[in-house]
């Protein structure tokens, strides 16, 4: 593997749910450089469904389950919080951290929790919820 990770390039800044699992899976998929039906297979789906079952998820009509997820991220030798996460920064954070060597994570973990500390979040206000 390079030292160098391709980043994996979304179209709009924010995506949506099921969307961004099928969008992120595709992507994921066609950098390894595996087909539909090999990806189900290494998976565990059935040979005779493995190429359907992929090309629905990658097209969003529907949502594998989290223990198939885990599965396809270990294949894709990716985290499988990144697939279902919206923010394109937060997703490249995950894949980044994700490969690094746990000695060079460390340090870096602790410069960003030092981060945090220095910058606090902000607690955005509670939505009232609404009368009837």
């Amino acid at each position: 593997m390079s030292s160098q990770i391709e980043p994996i390039v979304v179209r709009s800044s924010v995506l949506k749910g099921t969307i961004v699992l099928a969008h992120r899976l595709k992507q994921a998929r066609l950098r390894a450089g595996l087909s539909q039906e090999k990806l189900g297979k290494l998976a565990g789906i059935d040979p005779m469904s493995a190429s359907a079952r992929m090309n629905q998820y990658e097209r969003g009509k529907h949502s594998p389950d989290y223990q198939l997820m885990c599965r396809v991220a270990e294949i894709l030798n990716m985290p499988v919080s990144w697939f279902y996460t919206e923010d394109e920064e937060l997703a490249r954070l995950q894949e980044i951290t994700f490969h690094l060597d746990a000695n060079v994570r460390r340090p870096l973990l602790v410069q960003a929790e030092s981060l945090f500390a220095a910058n606090p979040p902000v607690a955005k206000p509670v939505a009232a919820e609404p009368t009837k």
